[in-house]
């Protein structure tokens, strides 16, 4: 069942840090943090309106939240609790830093509703984390993971690529150390460069050039694939479309059909996997129904790149066939797209 939430950003509110690429402001698309009343106010006419809100949460996004004033923190979940429940929305999801979470923090989160917890990890690196002044440490990340689980919230993850100083093999390390944690889910965000930022200055005085495009895709195919067989659902990747983004945008990886990209990409390396060692030529290949678009690519993109090559591929969709896999068939006549 899909879920959705309720969000409200609160920009800023509780960091102690300035980070590097962080200008919450833009990312949000909120200037100031929502009062309790609105808060309250929101949640009553989404209630209304929401098909289904037993798949719905309630959520605080956009900074620390566990890092805010403890009375401001408490008025924000007393506003949202009375939404929770029988017949009203699900929980209530945080998100925050690892080094804003103790048991004193989650006793109170746990007693006012909250279901779900995400900790910004950003990456596994100490090196990293330190370049762009996040202000805690990958063991942080681990130490606040373990509490979170026992506690019994769901869990969630994010982590960022291509920040300053990152390389390749840090991403991947990243990646598999938060396997480890055993999360329920994962957001994967590629760097994007804003104005007003550290990361920004850093560019325009080129000592900072983030991954283009093509590298991005390539990484992130590679980390999908990681996160899948885990049994880890990447709930996003890449920001939200935006106005905001887009006005303050310097540089990096921001494209609004991100993740199509990546799964392209994926299927893409299957089937090439699949006709390794064999001569160019015309093949098909069957896959999922609801996956055909994905093994084409976007614009067709796939079925370009082995023309390139030599190689006529034509896909079909056929059931029985795993959504991860594709199954060369050889070349048939019938249907199919080209």
């Amino acid at each position: 069942m899909k879920h959705s939430n309720v969000a409200f950003f609160i920009p800023h509110r509780g960091c102690p840090n300035q980070c590097s690429f962080c200008n919450q402001k833009t990312i949000s698309g909120a200037q100031n943090a929502p009062s309790p009343e609105e808060i309250a106010s929101a949640c009553r006419q989404a209630l209304e309106q929401v098909k289904d809100p037993a798949n719905t949460e309630i959520a605080f996004f956009g900074g620390s939240f566990t890092a805010i004033p403890r009375e401001e923190m408490l008025l924000y979940l007393r506003a949202a609790a009375p939404f929770v429940g029988k017949g009203r929305f699900s929980g209530i999801r945080v998100s925050t830093r690892p080094d804003a979470v103790d048991r004193e923090i989650l006793d109170l989160l746990k007693e006012h509703g909250v279901t779900a917890v995400e900790l910004g990890a950003q990456s596994m690196d100490d090196m990293v984390l330190e370049l762009n002044g996040r202000g805690h440490t990958a063991q942080d990340v681990r130490s606040a993971a373990e509490l979170i689980r026992e506690y019994g919230f769901s869990f969630g993850l994010q982590m960022m690529t291509g920040l300053f100083g990152e390389r390749k093999e840090s991403a991947y390390k990243t990646a598999k150390e938060l396997i480890r944690l055993m999360p329920d889910t994962v957001r994967v965000y590629p760097t994007v460069v804003l104005k007003g930022t550290r990361l920004g200055e850093l560019f325009k005085a080129g000592q900072y050039a983030p991954p283009g495009l093509e590298e991005t895709v390539e990484l992130c195919a590679g980390l999908l694939d990681l996160f899948e067989e885990a049994g880890i659902p990447v709930i996003r990747l890449g920001l939200h479309a935006s106005r905001e983004v887009e006005e303050q945008f310097l540089a990096g990886t921001y494209h609004p059909a991100l993740r199509e990209l990546c799964e392209a990409r994926r299927y893409r390396e299957r089937m090439d996997r699949a006709l390794d060692g064999l001569p160019p030529g015309e093949y098909e290949f069957k896959v999922h129904p609801r996956c055909l678009s994905k093994a084409l690519g976007q614009k067709r993109e796939n079925i370009e790149w082995f023309a390139k090559r030599g190689y006529t591929i034509m896909v079909t969709p056929a059931q029985g066939i795993d959504p991860l896999n594709v199954k060369i068939a050889g070349r048939k006549e019938g249907s199919g797209c080209f």
